[in-house]
């Protein structure tokens, strides 16, 4: 079976912005070796267009950007959308019962699947189907823009802080 992991970077006053703050080399390095290892990834409409970027090589790309954009490429991924009628390569459109959708995913692998978008992170929460949190918490101060928790937040009981890097702070936890 299956575990449903939720990780986003994260100011330090809760918010998630792609554009505000991104990873430094070794928690990018960390996203390469954890894509990578993932036996997949289950998408919000939303999060998924933002990193089909990867779908495309872009000319000024470094190894590292490469390595993550072939990992990416690689990893199945599920995208759960209302609206839209079609994916890109590797990623299946998950449209009517989610629930039953993602349960049936989550009971047919194993490894771990990550969770992405924070919406989609909660609608999952409220039917207790994620099983870990990884806050990856940056030294930044947003003041505005899309929480982490798109509600409020779930009980949680913290099981690891590791550091990332020079200045980044995984939290790890798990429904309480």
């Amino acid at each position: 079976m299956a575990r449903l992991v939720f990780g986003m970077n994260q100011s330090l006053d809760g918010y998630v912005d792609h554009m505000a703050f991104g990873p430094g080399p070794s928690l990018f390095h960390h996203f390469i070796e954890e894509t990578r290892r993932q036996a997949g990834s289950v998408y919000g409409w939303r999060m998924y267009e933002i990193m089909r970027y990867w779908d495309d090589d872009h000319p000024g790309w470094d190894a590292a950007e490469r390595a993550f954009a072939a990992a990416w490429r690689a990893q199945p991924k599920w995208v759960v959308s209302r609206s839209s009628k079609s994916v890109g390569p590797n990623a299946k459109l998950v449209e009517g019962d989610v629930e039953s959708a993602i349960r049936e995913l989550k009971a047919g692998i194993d490894g771990e699947i990550e969770v992405a978008g924070p919406e989609l992170a909660h609608f999952l929460t409220g039917l207790g189907l994620i099983d870990e949190y990884r806050i990856y918490l940056h030294p930044v101060v947003l003041g505005h823009g899309k929480p982490y928790f798109a509600g409020p937040r779930p009980p949680l009981h913290l099981m690891t802080v590791d550091r990332i890097g020079e200045d980044v702070i995984r939290l790890t936890y798990v429904p309480a």
